[in-house]
């Protein structure tokens, strides 16, 4: 039987929107759909943490922008039962185009751009954030100004 972990894993996530597109990645091993990013290392602040995970996994600089929103979930892993909290910022990326998936610069990862409309529809887990993203892009003002409150 598999221990639940008794942590909180804190995520930096990356809404990089181009031509009515978004960036998601998948797990080529296990198909899992997500935003581009990571988890957040301790003492390392949000934006450092999205900005360096997209460099791993891209292979290309983005410019974390501003804070979108948040979502929290707990499920069941393979490693057992986890809790997640994902902070989502908006990232420039001039150095990829929608006009074509990006490589990755990880052999267990591949990119690609999926209309923002039909984002609920890719598989992007968490479900509440394929359904918030879209609206958070459409108005992000709002989430940066309470994020402001926050950070640093």
């Amino acid at each position: 039987m598999k221990k639940d972990r008794k942590e909180i894993e804190i995520l930096a996530r990356g809404a990089c929107v181009q031509a009515g597109k978004i960036l998601v990645c998948r797990n080529r091993k296990h198909g899992n759909v997500y935003l581009p990013g990571g988890h957040v290392d301790w003492g390392e602040d949000s934006k450092h943490a999205l900005a360096r995970e997209w460099r791993e996994e891209l292979g290309v600089p983005g410019r974390v922008g501003r804070f979108l929103g948040v979502v929290e979930q707990i499920y069941q892993a393979r490693s057992g039962r986890t809790c997640e909290i994902s902070l989502i910022f908006e990232v420039r990326c001039p150095k990829i185009s929608a006009k074509q998936h990006p490589p990755s610069a990880e052999d267990h990862l591949e990119f690609e751009w999926v209309p923002l409309e039909k984002l609920a529809q890719s598989g992007l887990l968490p479900r509440a954030m394929a359904k918030q993203v879209p609206v958070w892009c459409a108005a992000p003002a709002a989430a940066a100004d309470r994020w402001r409150g926050f950070s640093r």
